[in-house]
């Protein structure tokens, strides 16, 4: 019979961690640095919001009748409209069902923007921080976990080339002309590949199993890599591509299989993205019974704000990735989950 586990407050528990912690609240100065030395405002949003957000999938957590935010985005889009123009938040935020090695319900994510700058500055300023963390790491006598050698140039790989070389298939083959998913070829693929999907899976649960289980554990495995140009019907706040509208301007930062950053060159037009919450909001239905509000603040804000890019980046994850940490719970300061 194993030994119960000591709290996580015990002193020899903390020990173990101490390292890590120490690192990671250098990082968090560093962070701040990068972004005052570039003329960066940090916005202190409220954590409560008046509506959930865009993403199916993310079980809100309801408090005094509004919902703890599980990202601050509709927030610092409404400052871009405000006027703002390099703003960034470094807090945390709320997610329900999230729990494992690599999730918790409350984590702490950098968000920020650039207004009147394209994605290419924002993957800059994400490569550039990923690397800041893993320099402040090694001061620490921390190396980084896997084989990712950070300071090579990143990896560039668009969602096309990625199913073609991991997959071996046209991902352009499965999109119909007005850019939504084409089912049947989408079912082919998945059981070419072994995938036992569910009865009622459509295009999205499948694209998402197939980049989670056959695509991802093969991405920053030896550079950090920069996986680009999102399906549009997986992009719902980024804008589509001019030069071909059925893909979107969405990127994700892989280091080590694990995905940390999720970025966007932004919608702005209010008509589109009232058309697509309004799509999310009712598939959240069909899949959850879940009828939840849209924030109709934001959509007259967007109508206001510049060109944009932004990004959400997970400080556990970088900081767990630069310092060599076996799991999340090991680089935050409080409450770990209990292990078996």
């Amino acid at each position: 019979m194993s030994q119960p586990q000591s709290p996580w407050w015990a002193p020899d528990r903390h020990q173990d961690r101490r390292a890590f912690l120490a690192a990671r609240s250098a990082i968090l100065a560093g962070v701040r640095g990068y972004f005052q030395r570039r003329g960066f405002v940090e916005a202190d949003v409220d954590a409560l919001a008046i509506a959930a957000g865009a993403e199916v999938h993310i079980d809100p957590i309801a408090a005094d009748g509004r919902y703890l935010h599980a990202s601050p985005e509709f927030a610092l889009k409404k400052l871009l409209a405000a006027g703002e123009t390099k703003i960034y938040f470094l807090g945390k935020v709320y997610r329900g069902g999230e729990s494992g090695p690599r999730h918790r319900p409350e984590f702490t994510l950098l968000e920020f923007y650039r207004a009147g700058e394209g994605v290419a500055a924002i993957q800059r300023d994400c490569l550039a921080i990923a690397r800041l963390a893993q320099r402040i790491a090694a001061g620490f006598g921390l190396a980084p976990r896997g084989t990712c050698d950070w300071t090579k140039p990143a990896e560039r790989l668009s969602l096309t080339a990625a199913f073609a070389r991991h997959l071996g298939a046209d991902l352009r083959s499965l999109l119909a002309a007005d850019g939504t998913g084409a089912l049947a070829p989408m079912q082919a693929l998945a059981a070419a590949q072994g995938l036992s999907p569910a009865a009622d899976d459509d295009w999205s649960d499948l694209f998402a199993k197939l980049l989670t289980q056959r695509i991802e554990p093969l991405l920053g495995a030896r550079a950090i890599t920069l996986l680009t140009d999102y399906p549009a019907p997986e992009a719902a706040l980024a804008r589509r591509l001019p030069a071909d509208p059925r893909f979107a301007e969405r990127f994700e930062v892989y280091i080590d299989a694990i995905e940390l950053a999720n970025g966007y060159g932004e919608l702005t037009d209010p008509v589109e993205q009232r058309a697509r919450l309004l799509a999310a909001r009712a598939e959240r239905q069909r899949r959850y019974g879940a009828d939840l509000p849209i924030d109709e603040d934001f959509l007259a804000a967007l109508g206001h704000m510049p060109p944009a890019a932004g990004v959400a980046l997970g400080i556990d994850r970088l900081v767990m990735l630069a310092v060599g940490a076996p799991d999340i719970d090991a680089v935050v300061w409080s409450a770990p989950r209990a292990r078996p």
